[in-house]
């Protein structure tokens, strides 16, 4: 009996350890699929999205805040460093960036940095300065800290292209319980699937997490082209080489001097 006591004691205080969850997300996406083509300048996505009670008995609780971390296709992209040497600028260090993301976006409501304390945003990688940016340094591979010179001249070359952005006004709660938010897609925004992660905060802790998805494609002349370089490789470079010397012959001929 006394056993049974234990059992039933040790499984009350399992379930009294666990958070008591009052919220869910409920989002939906403008645009799941953008596509691209030479005459893109770029787009603007809209994520709506609704705070709900789980389980409906359990009450809300406002204030919100809302962080939502858009992530492109990852890849290994390389920055250097130069110096002037003898009146000439040259690369004299380089650090490699190990499957990092090609478009990363950071909107939230307000600035991050006020919505949590330092330690979560850290685990919870919210904040360009919290991103895990991992760098091959010599044999090693490892996220530096996040005034490294190579992570900032990588970051601000990535903003600069609009590839890497974080705002505080990105998001917008239309009531206390329902928002938007806008992601934008530059004209330079990678091709592939990107994936959203959407992440409600109250008093500075983490209440509830959804997730998203979306696809950028190319389409018309791009993507054919694109295919048969990749299907067709040789015959691929075989036509375009003969494309290049026509070129040149006419060319030559049309500004040909007597």
């Amino acid at each position: 009996m006394r056993r049974i006591a234990i059992t039933l004691a040790f499984i009350a205080l399992l379930c009294g350890a666990g958070p008591a969850v009052a919220e869910r997300l409920v989002v939906s996406l403008s645009n799941h699929r953008v596509a691209v083509t030479s005459s893109f300048v770029g787009e603007e996505l809209v994520l709506f999205g609704t705070i709900e009670p789980d389980p409906v008995t359990r009450p809300l609780r406002p204030p919100y805040d809302l962080v939502v971390t858009v992530t492109g296709p990852r890849q290994t992209l390389r920055t250097r460093r130069k110096e002037r040497v003898l009146g000439i600028w040259v690369n004299v260090d380089s650090r490699e960036f190990l499957r990092v993301p090609s478009y990363l976006a950071i909107l939230s409501n307000r600035p991050v940095n006020t919505i949590a304390n330092p330690d979560t945003l850290r685990r919870l990688q919210i904040g360009l300065d919290n991103f895990l940016l991992p760098q091959r340094i010599g044999t090693d591979f490892a996220d530096t800290v996040s005034d490294d010179p190579f992570r900032r001249a990588f970051v601000r070359l990535q903003t600069q292209q609009g590839l890497y952005r974080e705002s505080a006004t990105a998001v917008t709660f239309l009531t206390p319980t329902v928002f938007r938010a806008a992601i934008p897609m530059p004209a330079a925004v990678p091709t592939g699937s990107y994936g959203i992660e959407v992440e409600l905060f109250t008093g500075g802790n983490l209440v509830a997490r959804t997730n998203s998805a979306l696809d950028v494609i190319k389409t018309g002349f791009e993507q054919y082209v694109a295919d048969a370089a990749r299907d067709y490789g040789l015959l691929y470079g075989a036509v375009t080489a003969l494309m290049a010397l026509l070129i040149g012959w006419f060319a030559s001929v049309i500004f040909a001097r007597d």
